[in-house]
């Protein structure tokens, strides 16, 4: 049994800017006692001194998570402030927007090592401690990107598809032994955080999130919802589930939806040039912020989300009654 959240002690990596500091701050209103980990020192001093506002409690760590030894220390410190810890939310990312060609190893590299990396070094560094708590929950932030891939985003993009089979392998595991530990992957839409602010460009232009767009209090609510109720997956926005959907049906009418008009590259870029600033190798040190500079165009909930997603019973009869259309149909096609 998961304790309700006013009981537990979460970390969460990444928690800086975007969903991280997002999800923070709601753990925060519903009472858990909060580990946050960044590089941005300054963030985390404004975070702590919002969460001490509303009477919560947090502990900061500030390192880079693809330092192994971040991890272990997050781990350490929560369990030597809180007593224990009874969830791990992975969520750190950087983002690169170039073509493959324009790419360098190194930059293939240092995306790997945070955005895969860091959230292997987090599970390694959270097990021993959830074993010893008699249990928990891991949550790896992942994306639609870690079903399907898009032009431009190759390091991130393969980073998000690692994080897809690490987290179905380490799910397998837990269950197979038993443990007590759950394992869930958070699939998010674009979302209206800073990362694209952040995100270094060699294409000249500043990155925007492909469309529609959604706040990031959409996948912060469902991450909170995981940890009280573990389930295997959930995509926050209906875009992506649809993205998934489309791509297991039919990955070729993707390929044309990105060719046509050349959308898979324009979808992700505005036309304002890149002011050349990135958090890649070290962090761009601001007050933090929860969201970016797409507040107008972005949804502030998804009903699909809310509805589906979080009401496993429910998605389980919509898959269903969506498969006996799908193969309704075939059967008519041959006749």
């Amino acid at each position: 049994m998961t304790r309700p959240l006013s009981q537990q002690v979460v970390v969460v990596t990444g928690a800086s800017s975007g969903i991280g500091r997002e999800t923070a701050l709601q753990l925060a209103r519903r009472g858990a006692r909060i580990t946050a980990v960044a590089r941005g020192q300054h963030a985390l001093k404004t975070l702590v001194a919002e969460v001490t506002r509303m009477g919560g409690e947090i502990h900061t760590v500030a390192g880079d998570v693809a330092d192994p030894a971040t991890a272990d220390r997050a781990a350490a410190e929560a369990v030597e402030r809180f007593g224990r810890i009874d969830t791990w939310v992975n969520n750190a990312a950087i983002s690169i927007y170039a073509t493959i060609e324009d790419l360098t190893v190194d930059e293939f590299r240092r995306v790997t090592e945070v955005n895969y990396l860091g959230q292997v070094h987090g599970v390694k560094a959270a097990l021993p401690h959830l074993r010893a708590a008699g249990g928990g929950t891991i949550i790896n932030v992942g994306s639609a990107l870690s079903e399907r891939a898009v032009p431009l985003q190759a390091a991130y993009c393969a980073a998000k598809h690692a994080i897809k089979g690490f987290t179905e392998a380490l799910r397998v595991e837990m269950e197979r032994e038993d443990s007590g530990i759950n394992v869930v992957l958070i699939e998010p839409s674009s979302m209206n955080t800073p990362l694209f602010d952040h995100a270094r460009s060699k294409a000249g232009r500043r990155p925007v999130p492909i469309p529609p767009i959604y706040e990031p209090r959409v996948t912060a609510k469902a991450i909170l919802h995981a940890a009280e109720h573990p389930v295997a997956i959930i995509a926050t926005g209906g875009a992506s589930k649809l993205f998934t959907a489309v791509e297991r049906l039919n990955p070729r009418l993707l390929d044309w939806w990105q060719l046509r008009n050349d959308s898979g590259v324009s979808d992700q870029l505005g036309d304002e040039p890149d002011d050349g600033s990135d958090n890649l190798e070290q962090p761009i040190e601001t007050a933090g912020s929860v969201t970016g500079r797409f507040g107008r165009e972005s949804k502030a909930s998804s009903v699909y989300t809310d509805l589906f997603e979080l009401h496993p019973n429910r998605k389980a009869a919509v898959g269903l009654a969506a498969l006996a259309g799908v193969l309704l149909a075939v059967r008519r096609l041959g006749r």
